[in-house]
């Protein structure tokens, strides 16, 4: 793997070096790699009033060539990531490169390289600052892919480091909320059956599931995962019900210890509630008391495991409606 990756490195190096002497930019072959924390302005010489060469983006990769006080000399790649990456990346997809990098000057305050210490812990808190930002209405609006890029490079830059998991696991999580958007806007996300609607992507999830196994990275992709399988609209049959209650509740015991574990049980808890009312309305006297019972076994597990979790509460409050027969499901049958 390691050989290859090598022999890839150096056959990319040299096609980039004949490319860029064609504009009079020749790459260095060797030098620690390099990011930002913010948008930074290249020049064509150490000084501010120099003429500019181009803007470097938050989180993209670069080499240091050389350092002049408080400035360095790098070759950065500027152009604009595609969001859908190579599928055959080690662990998450590499940043689509459609021009040779720029060579230029610029201040080396906000630049983290690799041999920083402690570098992986900046880059971690600048990545979840800027997703942050992605989450509020008056944020950037590329705010979501800076972070993404940063934790990338917090995986590629410190590969030993204890925050791997975790960014990885972020990165996967970025791509797949941005996913799922996209999906949801299609007519066809409306499908009763999983299989007929636009599947997101599950490469990224499943390597972290591969590379990470059994720790919380894992179950929480291992939950996210889980969206593929969901029904779009149910269209008022019981099917929908009984197959995610049974995804959930499969995925609550197969992941004991997961931050999603409470989540899962409440989700079958209260799909089971919605089946009972479903059932009750079909007429199907002794499906409604089977869900019914359900529910509630699945209520006091969450009550036992979970006590002062808002999903053991949410679940306790669904058994009551039970109980009391309020509908939980089609509030014009009462």
């Amino acid at each position: 793997m390691r050989v290859r990756v090598k022999v890839a490195t150096m056959l990319a190096l040299g096609a980039a070096m004949v490319v860029a002497q064609k504009n009079s930019t020749v790459k260095p072959m060797a030098g620690p790699r390099a990011t930002v924390l913010r948008v930074t302005e290249l020049y064509v010489s150490p000084d501010r009033h120099a003429e500019k060469v181009d803007r470097v983006q938050i989180g993209r990769e670069m080499v240091v060539a050389e350092h002049s006080g408080p400035w360095v000399r790098v070759y950065a790649n500027t152009d604009i990531e595609q969001m859908r990456e190579q599928r055959d990346a080690p662990l998450v997809g590499e940043d689509t490169v459609t021009q040779p990098p720029v060579s230029g000057w610029m201040e080396a305050k906000g630049v983290v390289i690799e041999t920083m210490a402690n570098g992986d812990q900046v880059l971690m808190g600048e990545a979840a600052n800027q997703e942050a930002l992605a989450s509020d209405p008056r944020g950037p609006l590329n705010a979501a892919q800076s972070a993404r890029l940063l934790y990338r490079r917090l995986i590629e830059f410190y590969p030993n480091s204890p925050l791997v998991a975790e960014a990885a696991w972020r990165t996967a999580d970025i791509q797949w909320q941005v996913d799922k958007a996209e999906v949801a806007t299609r007519p066809s996300a409306r499908e009763r059956d999983a299989a007929l609607r636009p599947q997101i992507d599950e490469d990224e999830l499943k390597k972290v599931i591969k590379h990470y196994p059994h720790t919380r990275q894992a179950d929480l992709a291992a939950f996210e995962l889980l969206d593929n399988k969901l029904c779009g609209d149910g269209q008022g049959s019981t099917k929908c019900p009984e197959k995610e209650a049974e995804l959930y509740e499969k995925y609550a015991v197969e992941h004991p210890e997961s931050p999603r574990a409470a989540r899962a049980l409440y989700l079958a808890c209260y799909r089971q509630a919605v089946l009972s009312d479903m059932y009750a309305a079909d007429e199907q006297k002794n499906k409604s008391k089977a869900a019914h019972a359900h529910a509630a076994a699945l209520a006091a597990k969450l009550k036992d495991r979970f006590a002062t979790s808002d999903d053991s509460w949410k679940a306790g409050a669904l058994v009551y409606k039970l109980d009391e027969g309020i509908p939980v499901y089609g509030l014009d049958r009462e």
